[in-house]
C-alpha cells in the first residue's frame, strides 16, 4: 500500500456521458443563465458520479474540472478551488467502496475506535489515506457526519451506516467484498433514530391521541 502522496494519473480529456447530460440539465434549469456559475458543486458530483460509473473509482480528475469551467464559464482555478476545499470530493483516485469514519467525539464515544480498527483488520490498511492493495477499499477519516442520535457512522460512498461496532463493520465489508452493498441505515433494532428497540412512550393508542 502506497503511504507516500504521488499525483494521480489524470485521464487525457474527460466528456460527460448521456446520463450526465441528462442531470446537467435539470440542475442548470434550477440557475438564471448569469448565475450558471452556482451549479458548480452538483456538477462536480455529476462528474464523480460518473468516474465512479465507467471507472469502478468515483474522482474528479482534472479533465472534468476543466469541462465543468468551460460549461459554466468559469476559470479553471475556481473549479480547482471548491473541489479541493470540499472533502466529499475526490480529487485522487479511491477504491471501488470508500469508507468513511466519523471520529469526531459523538462516534469516538460511542465506539468509533473500534470500527476504525475494524476497517484496518477486514481491509488490510494500515492509516486513513490508503487503499488495499487489491484496489477495493479506501479508508479516509472524516469530521461529524450530522447523524450523532445514531452513532458510530461508517459512510460507505454516499451511505449512511449507522450504529456501527467492530463486527457489524468486519460484516459490513465482508458483504461489500463478494459484491453485495447491504441497505443503508442503523443496523441494530431502530428505525431511523427512533429509540433502540421501538417506542418508549405514548404506547396507548388513546394517550398518543391526547387528551378528549
Amino acid at each position: 500500500m502506497n503511504s507516500v502522496w504521488t499525483p494521480p494519473q489524470q485521464p487525457e480529456s474527460f466528456v460527460f456521458d448521456a446520463d450526465s447530460e441528462a442531470e446537467i440539465k435539470i440542475v442548470l434549469g434550477k440557475y438564471p443563465a448569469e448565475r450558471k456559475a452556482s451549479a458548480v458543486m452538483p456538477l462536480l458530483y455529476i462528474a464523480q458520479r460518473q468516474m465512479g460509473r465507467q471507472t469502478g473509482s468515483a474522482w474528479v480528475p482534472l479533465p472534468a474540472m476543466d469541462e465543468i469551467a468551460s460549461r459554466l464559464e468559469m476559470a479553471p482555478i475556481r473549479v480547482y478551488e471548491v473541489a479541493s476545499f470540499y472533502t466529499m470530493y475526490n480529487t485522487r483516485p479511491v477504491g471501488r467502496y470508500h469508507l468513511q469514519v466519523c471520529t469526531t467525539t459523538p462516534c469516538w464515544l460511542r465506539g468509533s475506535d473500534d470500527v476504525v480498527s475494524a476497517c484496518q483488520k477486514a481491509t488490510g490498511i494500515s492509516t486513513f489515506g490508503q487503499t488495499s492493495d487489491d484496489g477495493l477499499f479506501t479508508l479516509t477519516e472524516v469530521e461529524c457526519l450530522g447523524a450523532c442520535a445514531n452513532a458510530p457512522i461508517l459512510q460507505v460512498d454516499d451511505d449512511f451506516y449507522e450504529d456501527m461496532d467492530g463486527p457489524s463493520t468486519e460484516k459490513l465489508i465482508a458483504s461489500l467484498r463478494a459484491g453485495v452493498k447491504p441497505p443503508p441505515g442503523p443496523v441494530v433494532d431502530r428505525e431511523v433514530s427512533a429509540p433502540q428497540g421501538g417506542r418508549k412512550t405514548l404506547l396507548a393508542a388513546d394517550s398518543a391521541a391526547g387528551p378528549q
